[in-house]
């Protein structure tokens, strides 16, 4: 797994700097977001090595295929501006990887008490929604954006991305319910 997990990030990250190469005409802030990828691909590692914090192979995995669909297909690919509803399957996505997340937090800790476990499941995917959007807030108020579509919907799209996290949470609850009676 870790070797899948080393191949996936140099194919990334090989991928996105031919693409960012050809984006230096349009401004050092869309080179600067795309090249941002390198950070969030080695996110996992970063915390390993700063906080001593053991992370399977397997959690990098599905945070590295999210940082593909989410920031490489969605960011530097486009895929956010060509299909709108990408946005909504990719933070659904979130909702289950985080949800997932939650489960494997649950599980190391030995939690066993099954309404617990939910109502946290639920409570750390929305957390995790809630800092995303509120992430992507700062971004667009210090570099200038429009990535939450604020001038198009007002607050409706940081809404309904939170809201389909939560759907995704829901998913994960679900199954954790169903694995745990």
């Amino acid at each position: 797994m870790e070797m899948i997990n080393k191949f996936l990030i140099i194919l990334t990250i090989v991928l996105s700097t031919f693409i960012i190469f050809g984006e230096f005409d349009r401004g050092i802030v869309i080179v600067l977001k795309d090249s941002s990828i390198v950070l969030t691909l080695l996110f996992p590692y970063i915390l390993k090595r700063l906080f001593k914090i053991d992370i399977s192979d397997v959690v990098i995995f599905v945070w590295i295929v999210f940082i593909i669909l989410s920031h490489f297909l969605g960011v530097i690919c486009e895929l956010y501006n060509e299909w709108y509803y990408f946005d909504k399957v990719s933070h659904t996505f979130s909702g289950v990887l985080s949800g997932v997340v939650g489960v494997m937090i649950l599980d190391r800790l030995r939690v066993k008490k099954i309404v617990f476990g939910i109502l946290f499941i639920l409570s750390f995917t929305s957390m995790c929604a809630f800092l995303w959007e509120v992430f992507e807030f700062t971004c667009n108020a210090l570099f200038g954006g429009d990535a939450q579509r604020v001038a198009l919907t007002g607050v409706t799209d940081t809404m309904l991305d939170m809201i389909v996290a939560f759907v995704g949470s829901i998913f994960v609850s679900s199954v954790y319910y169903l694995k745990e009676r």
